[in-house]
């Protein structure tokens, strides 16, 4: 099976060649010299006319069966080649139907993504809000705090000064009571 397939892919390389090379401009130039001197050498009187009519149109009508065969075997070959095309845009087709859908489902894919992104926003707006409240509550206890230790402070140096005046107005009744006492006496 191996030396006939061989054998066949030799042959096929034959065919193309032949096939490739009648539709050449050396096989037009080769063909028209032919002829030229087909007609030529009963004009010279080297061959009979008839003879060379019999001989010329039975070369040729073997060179036509022969190319006739080769063109089919060409043509065949490109029938092949066409149908593998085809089967490959039916793959390819197939493919790009997947990708396709593979594209739809991640668009939905990005669009939930994106839809997360805004919830995702909109939750990291609230959070700062509620920072912003917080840092302000602060803030104002922080305020509140201040304004409570200044009162207090406050409170406390007038409580000194209180104390103070009261240990005077003490110390001033003790100094007459002091003399009280030395009177009496």
């Amino acid at each position: 099976m191996k030396k006939y397939n061989e054998k066949t892919e030799v042959l096929e390389k034959i065919a193309d060649s032949i096939t490739s090379w009648i539709g050449s401009i050396q096989s037009l130039i080769v063909h028209t010299l032919l002829f030229l001197t087909s007609f030529l050498l009963p004009m010279l009187n080297i061959v009979d006319f008839d003879k060379m009519l019999l001989i010329l149109t039975t070369v040729l009508s073997l060179e036509a069966i022969y190319l006739a065969i080769f063109i089919q075997m060409s043509v065949n070959k490109s029938h092949e080649k066409i149908e593998d095309i085809q089967e490959d845009i039916e793959d390819i087709q197939e493919d790009i139907e997947e990708i396709s859908e593979d594209i739809e489902e991640i668009s939905e894919d990005i669009e939930e993504i994106n839809e997360d992104i805004e919830d995702i926003q909109e939750d990291i707006e609230e959070i700062s809000e509620d920072i912003e409240e917080i840092n302000e509550d602060e803030d104002e206890e922080d305020h509140n705090e201040r304004a409570k230790n200044v009162i207090l402070k406050s409170n406390v140096n007038s409580n000194k000064n209180e104390i103070k005046a009261l240990k005077d107005i003490i110390s001033q009744l003790q100094g007459e009571i002091d003399q009280l006492k030395k009177e009496d006496k």
